[in-house]
């Protein structure tokens, strides 16, 4: 009985191998076109009623699960994941198999009435960034800003400009924000006020004086809670020069960038092109569309400089702790926290009997300093960050509790029925 399980379990060891290194050859170009997170993790899972293909199909779903979630926190921070749990569980881990692009079971063994596994995957992180990026998920770390664009168009065929803002504004179809718009969504800037979400100035009480009222547009921004505005105009013109029976088109962007938390223009693109059409219609919009997307490329650079060194300026906000059995746990996090790098400087605000407020001096934004303390951990407790604002952040200490690294209830049908299917 003993030899037949286990010549069962050698032939189902192949095919499973098999199948996963048919599994890895895909086309070499479908991989070039994605972002792919290759890695091995293992699974365990209780021998029951010495049904060895159950477990090793459950061990094998449980490591393709890890490889997932290892996928997910790489790209997000700790305190947007710990936030996102619900989601997670939900919206990806439900249907795991859409997201792993292949896997190769490495080795089984039954050790001690479990089986366990080590499987190589490959997970597809483009379709999860397109996931997280349209529920709103991924830009929420802060690693990029939220920007509201103001981009005023005209062609030589305009009357007047077009834009969306403002009095009597004119039909919105603006070539160049269109382009630049999705590049910077493709570059994990979330952009907002787009599309048929344009948001009404009237509801925020805003009314622009004239098109390029930029103190009405910096407090729409902070209204609906932009980091900062792009605002500014593209146009383009024929010029006087020919290229044999082509006309020459000129276009030119320019663009201010100001932070909404002092208000101040912190930068500016200015971006000319040009293109050669016999229509000109034509040849103004190429134009624009050429200037647009080297426009794209110099906004993205160069926000991305000034938020990295924006991130990491000094900030000073308040930090509450509470919780049972405190006067300990706090000695211990705050020793934690002296060894914390971005940390200048700690002042003692309030101190009670389970509770203690700090002034802290770090260098960094309050939700990177939360994302920090997360990745820190206790023997005998654990931490919660309960709210993170731009004044304050508040920890609780938290109980450990045992939990089990086996969850038998937990099934995925769906992932085993394909699992039972390689290694048939």
């Amino acid at each position: 009985m003993a030899k037949t399980i286990i010549k069962r379990l050698m032939g189902i060891s192949f095919l499973a191998l098999f199948a996963g290194i048919v599994l890895f050859l895909e086309p070499v170009q479908a991989a070039k076109q994605m972002h792919v997170l290759t890695g091995v993790t293992t699974g365990k899972r209780r021998v029951i009623n010495q049904n060895i293909q159950q477990a090793k199909q459950k061990a094998v779903s449980d490591a393709l699960e890890l490889a997932l979630q290892n996928a997910f926190s790489s790209i997000v921070s700790r305190q947007v994941f710990a936030t996102n749990l619900d989601f997670f569980y939900d919206q990806i881990l439900s249907r795991t198999s859409d997201y792993i692009l292949a896997y190769r079971v490495l080795g089984g063994i039954e050790n001690k009435g479990y089986f366990l596994v080590g499987v190589e995957t490959k997970v597809n992180v483009s379709l999860l960034e397109k996931k997280l990026t349209d529920a709103k998920i991924l830009n929420a770390s802060n690693d990029k800003p939220t920007i509201l664009f103001f981009i005023a168009e005209k062609t030589p065929d305009d009357l007047l400009p077009k834009y969306w803002w403002g009095n009597n504004p004119i039909p919105y179809q603006s070539t160049a924000e269109e382009i630049i718009v999705k590049k910077m969504i493709q570059n994990r800037f979330f952009v907002i006020g787009i599309g048929p979400e344009r948001p009404d100035p009237s509801f925020y009480n805003v009314s622009f004086r004239t098109i390029y009222d930029v103190g009405a547009a910096k407090k729409l921004g902070v209204g609906m809670k932009a980091d900062m505005v792009v605002f500014g105009k593209a146009s383009s013109l024929e010029s006087i020069n020919r290229m044999g029976e082509e006309k020459i088109f000129n276009a030119i962007i320019n663009l201010d960038v100001y932070n909404l938390e002092t208000g101040e223009k912190v930068l500016t693109s200015q971006i000319d092109a040009a293109a050669k059409s016999d229509i000109s219609s034509q040849g103004q919009i190429d134009a624009i569309v050429n200037a647009a997307n080297l426009a794209a490329i110099d906004l993205s650079k160069k926000i991305d400089a000034y938020w990295a060194e924006q991130l990491r300026r000094e900030h000073a906000f308040d930090v509450r702790i509470e919780g049972l059995d405190f006067l300990p746990r706090f000695i211990a996090l705050k020793q934690r926290f002296k060894q914390m790098p971005g940390i200048e400087n700690m002042q003692p605000r309030e101190m009670g009997s389970n509770y203690a407020l700090l002034q802290v001096f770090y260098k960094g934004k309050p939700s990177q300093f939360a994302d920090t303390v997360m990745l820190k951990t206790f023997e005998s407790f654990g931490i919660e960050v309960l709210d993170v604002s731009d004044s304050l952040v508040t920890i609780r200490f938290i109980e450990k509790e045992q939990e089990s690294l086996l969850n038998e209830s937990e099934e995925a049908p769906a992932l085993d029925q394909a699992l039972e299917k390689t290694t048939e």
